[in-house]
């Protein structure tokens, strides 16, 4: 019987139109809107993007019916292709301000456990296009009901031929970024989040497929490493000194110094001294960084300038343990989970070869970015997570329905561990801390109305749900204050001398947008503002009271600095760092060159370049090389960490 024009127009439109359906609905699942201002600013200047993700569901919907030749199962596969990664992208947006990439499916298992903890619930939109998605699966099965059987062959040739479309898609295009630049998909080094809003989940997803690859520098090789390493020993015979003339490795004499201190660093959760808004227009109804601003007349002090706006907390912490920059990591990549897969020099590391014991501590689940994996590859022979902590207060449960650890009770687990190390060994102690109290998002239902810090002055222009996320956000600031002055009231009373490093990963923004920083004129509404990279910095020591403004410094020079100003005895890759902050830029990060004199630009010098080549040559060697540079600084044994414990 011959089968209707009708009939059979609708079952040639049906794949393209479910397709085209699907894809709306997974954009409006991964927004959490899909509104007139949606198409008009994202998908219809960047349609290309948006073709492309289509042409993949059209695809996989032909090659599942060329293969099962059952309408319904190609619609649910094509459903779910579309569908599934832009909730779990909603959720990841949720977790840590960042979209889904391709290395999260390393995290599978533990993905459902955070978001369960996090709070987060099925939204409207996910059961909106469940039952659409449905009423697709019943239309395709009664519109196809009836259709003529497929001998073998034609369907072999039907599913060899879409699955060879498929692999051009994929191989042709999405992982050729020349061609995908042609369409106008430009890549976003800064952030992946607007990325994604650009050209959405599927395309976004699929172009950072090409992330995955690093790329030897030219030349590399054993005798370019030690003519690198030459040039740092010899500059020593020129150098004027410590970094910093006022900082006690500069007023110390050398045989008077201490050489093995208790060090502890702190990354406190989207930190940065909130009360730098009361010179643009904002009041709050106490001083939220008293501790602070006290220590600062005391300690070193500065801004750490953050490769990570909004998210991407393991970036900031794996180059403050490092000494390695993610900038020359592919874009959007993250090192804990890609990268740290084997023992490699790092700070931790290095201190366990000088005979140091080494632990971190930190609030959440250990598998979250992978540092159950990562840590001990860094060098931490412990690792207290958020599974081992017990009797510990909880604030902020408006997303966090089991609420997220107060940073009163990380300085108590911080102290403990302390305690617990210095009564198990007379070795010098290592002890790394990241907090998540101020984790985003902001409202002012975290608080109660008693507990929480009050604006009292603001801008016009602001609205009251940003005022509450500033008030829920400076509160946050408030506490890690008060846990800054607990920890340096504790160790300033210990007998063996202790330096504590205490800084912010990123900024975050506060309620939905940039409103706190463009009403005030703080900052700009661009997440590459180099205002919102530089964090607040401390170096605070019990054994010297030596005030040292350190500027700002990139967050991979952090460990190098810290073992300046103390007089640590540094590895030679750290030397080589603090000579690059000392004669070419302050910081070179993600596409912003800060100038010695504070001014950033986009353009570095060709003397800024060499320099910035020069550290991706000896980062490439000790992350991904030959490791020529360990021998070269007697670390050899590194890739065992054989400490003789």
């Amino acid at each position: 019987m011959k089968t209707p024009k009708p009939l059979l127009t609708l079952r040639m439109v049906f794949p393209a139109a479910a397709s085209l359906i699907v894809l709306l609905l997974g954009e409006w699942i991964a927004r959490g809107s899909l509104t007139a201002d949606t198409f008009a600013s994202f998908i219809f200047p960047h349609i290309g993007a948006y073709l492309l993700a289509w042409l993949l569901l059209f695809l996989v919907w032909m090659l599942l019916d060329w293969i099962f030749r059952f309408p319904p199962l190609s619609t649910l596969g094509m459903a779910v292709l579309g569908c599934a990664p832009c909730a779990v992208n909603f959720y990841t947006l949720q977790l840590r301000g960042e979209p889904f990439l391709p290395w999260d499916l390393m995290q599978v298992s533990e993905a459902a456990g955070v978001a369960s903890a996090a709070g987060i619930k099925i939204q409207t939109s996910m059961v909106v296009s469940i039952v659409l998605v449905l009423v697709l699966m019943v239309g395709s099965f009664f519109l196809y009901r009836g259709r003529h059987k497929q001998r073998w062959l034609p369907r072999l040739a039907g599913s060899a031929a879409t699955a060879a479309a498929i692999c051009l898609l994929v191989f042709g295009v999405y992982l050729q970024p020349a061609v995908t630049q042609v369409l106008g998909i430009t890549p976003d080094a800064w952030m992946q989040d607007r990325y994604y809003r650009y050209y959405g989940v599927v395309t976004g997803f699929m172009t950072n497929l090409t992330n995955l690859e690093i790329d030897k520098p030219e030349g590399y090789s054993e005798e370019t490493v030690d003519d690198l390493l030459d040039k740092v020993d010899e500059s020593r015979n020129f150098s004027t000194g410590p970094l910093y003339s006022t900082s006690y490795s500069a007023t110390t004499p050398k045989d008077e110094q201490e050489k093995q201190p208790t060090i502890i660093y702190v990354m406190d959760e989207s930190y940065w001294d909130v009360s730098e808004l009361e010179q643009y227009g904002i009041e709050f109804d106490t001083d939220v960084s008293a501790n602070l601003h006290a220590l600062q007349q005391t300690s070193a002090y500065g801004r750490a300038y953050s490769p990570s706006f909004g998210g991407g907390t393991c970036d900031v912490e794996f180059e403050a343990l490092t000494g390695y920059s993610v900038s020359f990591l592919p874009s959007g990549s993250k090192p804990y989970q890609q990268h740290v897969t084997k023992p490699m020099f790092a700070l931790p590391n290095y201190l366990r070869l000088k005979g140091y014991q080494t632990a971190a501590v930190h609030c959440f689940w250990a598998k979250y970015w992978s540092r159950d994996k990562a840590y001990p590859n860094l060098g931490f022979e412990d690792f207290i997570s958020l599974e081992d902590m017990h009797g510990v207060n909880k604030v902020r449960k408006h997303y966090w329905t089991s609420g997220l650890v107060t940073d009163d009770s990380m300085a108590d687990q911080i102290i403990q561990q302390y305690e617990k190390m210095s009564a198990s060994s007379n070795e010098p102690i290592f002890l790394h801390a990241v907090t998540m109290q101020n984790h985003t998002n902001y409202n002012k239902d975290n608080y109660p109305d008693d507990e929480r810090v009050k604006v009292l002055k603001h801008p016009a222009g602001m609205s009251a749900s940003t005022v509450g996320a500033l008030e829920d956000f400076a509160t946050g600031i408030r506490d890690a204050d008060a846990m800054l002055g607990k920890l340096t009231e504790y160790f300033s009373q210990v007998d063996e001398p202790v330096i504590l490093v205490f800084w912010g990963d990123h900024y975050n923004p506060i309620d939905s947008n940039y409103d706190v920083y463009t009403t005030t004129g703080y900052a700009s509404d661009s997440s590459s503002d180099p205002r919102l990279h530089q964090t607040t910095l401390l170096m605070w020591s019990n054994y010297s009271q030596q005030q040292v403004d350190l500027g700002t410094i990139a967050t991979y020079d952090i460990s190098p600095v810290m073992m300046d100003i103390f007089g640590l005895d540094e590895p030679l890759y750290f030397q080589f760092l603090n000579r690059q902050l000392r004669v070419a830029s302050r910081t070179n990060t993600r596409g912003t060159t800060m100038n010695l004199d504070g001014t950033t630009t986009t353009e570095p010098t060709e003397f800024q370049q060499r320099w910035s080549n020069e550290q991706w040559f000896l980062q490439y060697d000790l992350m991904f090389g030959k490791g020529y540079a360990l021998k070269r600084m007697g670390l050899a044994g590194l890739s065992g960490v054989d400490t003789g414990k």
